[in-house]
């Protein structure tokens, strides 16, 4: 495997950043996940678009033009021969001090992974997810945005702790009001009489790339759906519920804190809507070359 770092590729082994990276120190950056599909990589514009505007709203000077960073992304991909994997783009403040002042980092640094990935088993997409809600709440959005994608996952990973000790693989996340976000690491929807729900944008959630891609999808097949306010009583009354993420993709719940959602199996709609995602996936995006 070689990783990108600031301009230039370093096998596994050798690639390194310093001990004084505010990224390593304070969480202080911003990143991106990517799926590579049949060797195109799947909607690498809005990853790049939401890169950049987590790096503005923290202040965060990447560096380099958005059409380099383009293609480091598509080279990496390139490089490590990866047809069908996982993209990892990270961009840090790059090395300070040990205090806090971020203007002590003079040149920010560029970190890109291509890689092979797997977050669930094959048969969970059969079968779907028993999830619990965590005790640990959502970035408030007057503190850290949502929206940003930074390198500061602790919340969301003490939520991933709880599920795991909790005998689960995901964990829902409540907002500052109690009301439904996301879960640790995925956007997640319902179905209710054959209208979908899903958070709204000023509901501490991160506006997912395959949040978005399913929502287009869902219209083109005459559905509604609506971006609104949830409560746990909505989620546990759906007719169908269901995570999106670029890891996880599309993957049914069945189990809300050891309630069954309505059978207790993937729902019509959501089969429905997988099934289409995954043709998406197959048949667009940057090809590598």
């Amino acid at each position: 495997m070689k990783v990108y770092i600031d301009g230039k590729f370093q096998s596994k082994e050798k690639a390194k950043i310093s001990v004084f990276d505010h990224g390593l120190l304070y969480g202080d950056g911003v990143f991106e996940g990517i799926r590579i599909y049949n060797g195109r990589i799947f909607k690498l514009d809005e990853h790049i678009d939401r890169l950049c505007e987590s790096a503005v709203t923290i202040s965060l000077n990447i560096g380099i033009s958005r059409s380099k960073l383009v293609q480091a992304t598509i080279k990496t991909a390139r490089v490590n021969n990866i047809k069908n994997g996982y993209i990892r783009l990270v961009v840090t403040r790059g090395i300070g001090t040990l205090g806090l002042n971020p203007y002590l980092c003079r040149n920010p640094q560029i970190i890109i992974i291509a890689d092979k990935i797997k977050l669930y088993e094959p048969e969970l997409y059969l079968k779907g997810l028993r999830i619990i809600t965590s005790a640990t709440r959502r970035n408030h959005n007057e503190a850290v945005s949502p929206r940003v994608k930074s390198l500061n996952y602790l919340n969301n990973i003490l939520a991933k702790i709880e599920a795991i000790n909790a005998g689960c693989k995901e964990a829902l996340m409540l907002n500052n009001e109690g009301c439904v976000a996301e879960a640790s690491g995925d956007n997640i929807f319902i179905v209710k009489n054959k209208t979908l729900y899903t958070p709204g944008k000023n509901m501490s959630i991160l506006e997912g790339i395959t949040r978005g891609e399913i929502i287009g999808l869902a219209r083109k097949k005459g559905l509604e759906v609506i971006e609104t306010a949830l409560t746990r009583h909505d989620l546990y009354n759906a007719d169908e519920c269901f995570l999106t993420g670029t890891a996880a993709e599309v993957i049914p719940v069945i189990e809300i804190d050891r309630r069954k959602i309505a059978r207790g199996i993937p729902g019509r709609i959501t089969k429905s809507l997988m099934k289409a995602f995954r043709e998406v996936t197959q048949n667009e995006g940057t090809e590598i070359k």
